[in-house]
């Protein structure tokens, strides 16, 4: 027999048949092996266990079920045995396919299975298209770097530019501050390679910089020795404070 005109008479059979579910081809196509390594036998011996291991069925109730919906919708006969030491018989079902097709002649059941499984908008290799080719060159210069790519590297190079410690100094300058303070702000987030606490790129360092200006501020007065100032509160009613109290009302 020919091994693949009956996979493709099973298989068509397969399409048209709304019954059957992923089980059932599974044990069937288990089946279908055992009755090749027979050479296609007219009756051949099965093993249960060895089939539910190759059809991937974990259950025998399962397993009987699905056997016995085969063995009644006509796909093979199925002959259990009782015996422990004799295993069941099976007699496959030939199929042939209603209209087999001549070798380069038009098959519209073949068809309909291959589009069902073939992606319908999957091009054909070799195929032009120019519209995918339109797309590619959005996104590919002729000059071998993405438009993307030079955008974000033009930016890393002016903020490289904008941090500049002569900039970082004059600013903090600009802001009544000296320039160490300005040195400390540079070489704190120098270190961090200008980036945020959270990995992120800083994009704004003046911001930054007023933000540490403000804090250096406040902690600058939070350290302040506390002093007592001379009250500046005066004695507008000008009142004796030495007063001498046996002197008569």
């Amino acid at each position: 027999m020919n091994y693949i005109k009956l996979l493709n008479a099973a298989f068509e059979k397969f399409f048209l048949d709304d019954r059957l579910n992923p089980t059932h081809i599974s044990l069937y196509m288990a089946l279908f092996q055992e009755w090749n390594s027979s050479r296609f036998a007219d009756e051949f011996n099965v093993n249960r266990r060895d089939l539910m291991l190759a059809s991937k069925i974990g259950s025998k109730s399962n397993y009987h079920r699905c056997v016995t919906d085969l063995h009644s919708w006509g796909y093979l006969c199925y002959f259990p045995s009782n015996s422990p030491y004799k295993g069941s018989k099976i007699k496959m079902t030939v199929f042939v396919t209603t209209d087999e097709p001549v070798m380069g002649q038009y098959s519209p059941t073949l068809e309909q299975l291959a589009e069902r499984y073939r992606p319908k908008n999957e091009p054909v290799k070799g195929q032009y298209h120019p519209i995918l080719e339109q797309v590619a060159g959005q996104y590919h210069p002729t000059t071998g770097l993405t438009l993307g790519s030079t955008i974000n590297n033009n930016k890393q190079v002016n903020n490289k530019k904008e941090k500049d410690w002569q900039a970082v100094f004059d600013f903090f300058i600009e802001k009544g501050f000296n320039a160490d303070e300005g040195k400390k702000f540079f070489a704190h987030y120098e270190t961090r390679n200008w980036q945020t606490s959270d990995g992120k790129d800083i994009r704004d360092w003046r911001a930054l910089a007023l933000n540490w200006m403000d804090r250096t501020v406040l902690f600058a007065k939070e350290n302040s020795p506390n002093i007592k100032q001379p009250s500046q509160i005066k004695d507008n009613l000008r009142t004796t404070k030495n007063k001498n109290y046996g002197q008569p009302l």
